[in-house]
């Protein structure tokens, strides 16, 4: 079974969704925080910049090769909340970006004076940027329709998404103390109210 997301008509939407999606990170490669990474980072950028290609790739070559695992039951709607997910991802980076503004940055990079954001979705997770970012990749494993698909294209960024976060966070309370202590106390990682 071909996945949608190279069909006509269903192609339009997904990739209308994806393109979109990206397009929200090109004012940052200009910045030129996509090239150059700070000590602190600690490789998280390229491990989710390695973890989320190749889960893509891979998910993509999965719903090809292994239409075994295809989701045939209600196909076409579960692809319909792919692509919404991916648009709901788009949308929610660049919530984030705007809320960041000057210390949004694709590698962790902190300043001493940087101030504690705590505004929109940051009042409810300290990572809603990384929250947006499994969702992009669930958005692309559901419109793929295949449940293989969607397993790959979410373990390994996850995995990078874990270590990003504990990397960030550690660089975080070294920089800024007890204020980013305090947030992290009241605040959940990535999922409001649960994690």
């Amino acid at each position: 079974m071909i996945p949608l997301p190279f069909t006509w008509p269903a192609l339009v939407p997904f990739w209308l969704a994806f393109y979109w999606a990206l397009a929200g990170e090109l004012p940052f490669l200009r910045r030129g925080t996509l090239t150059t990474a700070s000590l602190a980072d600690r490789g998280s950028k390229l491990t989710i910049l390695i973890s989320g290609g190749m889960g893509v790739l891979f998910s993509f070559a999965i719903a090809s090769a292994l239409p075994r695992f295809t989701i045939a039951s209600g196909r076409v709607v579960v692809y319909a909340a792919g692509v919404s997910c991916i648009a709901v991802a788009g949308w929610l980076r660049r919530h984030c970006f705007r809320m960041l503004g000057d210390s949004f940055t694709f590698d962790v990079r902190v300043r001493v004076a940087q101030p504690v954001v705590d505004r929109g979705a940051y009042r409810l997770v300290r990572h809603p940027s990384y929250s947006a970012g499994m969702l992009l990749f669930a958005g692309i494993g559901l419109s793929l329709t295949n449940w293989l698909s969607l397993f790959v294209v979410l373990v390994a960024p996850a995995i990078a998404y874990a270590y990003r976060i504990s990397v960030e966070e550690r660089a975080l309370v070294d920089a800024l103390g007890p204020a980013y202590a305090l947030y992290m106390k009241r605040t959940k990682r990535i999922v409001p109210f649960v994690i």
